[in-house]
């Protein structure tokens, strides 16, 4: 599993898990499978999973775009309550992890509603907005690599329709941005795009305390 809400007892963890959480089978088999993974860690929460997969359904959102794919879990929450007729755009730079939740993905019948591209996250943004992608999404995912967080997030902007949402994962980072001894780049990055987004008067924005921590942002233009 990956990193828990933050600030929570493991029991009221438990029993938040117990009282909300309606992790279906088949989501349940990919993040036990991921969770014995050496790079498990990198896996989305299950809470913060039926989160996002809560708010497209609350948006009617039916054209994803998801930033680092891992092993398909948030993935595959998405596409399992999108309409049958969306679609989601996933990229990763590598099909080691991706091969795991493709698996899943056939199994579950929604492999129709994944477009999955096999080339970093930057080159696939570009190659979307050359291709006329510009305002068409109701909702994008940043989950990649954190070298790139402000470039992720300028670009998401363009894809983004207006009224739509950018999701933007991990902006706590086990709480290192708050510790000023850490000035891993990582975490500078991570820091440089809470204040940007903070002070971006284009976005109406929320930083929700699930997971490592989510930032919502909805465009205003």
């Amino acid at each position: 599993m990956g990193k828990k809400s933050l600030n929570l007892t493991d029991e009221l963890y438990d029993y938040m898990l117990e009282k909300s959480l309606r992790e279906p089978d088949i989501l349940r088999n990919l993040r036990e499978e991921t969770g014995r993974m050496l790079m498990s860690a990198m896996q989305s929460p299950p809470e913060e999973s039926q989160f996002i997969a809560l708010l497209l359904k609350l948006t009617g959102a039916k054209r994803i775009l998801e930033l680092g794919t891992f092993t398909g879990y948030t993935t595959l929450w998405m596409a399992m309550v999108i309409p049958s007729d969306g679609k989601i755009i996933t990229c990763d730079v590598d099909n080691k992890w991706t091969s795991i939740g493709s698996r899943y993905w056939e199994e579950a019948g929604v492999s129709h509603k994944i477009d999955l591209r096999i080339a970093p996250a930057l080159n696939t943004i570009d190659k979307l907005l050359e291709s006329g992608y510009e305002n068409i999404f109701d909702f994008i995912f940043i989950d990649a690599d954190k070298d790139n967080y402000v470039n992720y997030y300028e670009r998401a902007l363009k894809l983004v329709r207006p009224g739509g949402i950018i999701g933007v994962d991990n902006v706590f980072w086990s709480g290192s941005v708050i510790d000023s001894k850490n000035q891993g780049s990582d975490v500078r990055n991570i820091r440089q795009l809470n204040k940007s987004i903070y002070e971006d008067q284009r976005v109406t924005i929320s930083m929700v305390p699930i997971g490592d921590g989510l930032t919502l942002a909805i465009r205003d233009f």
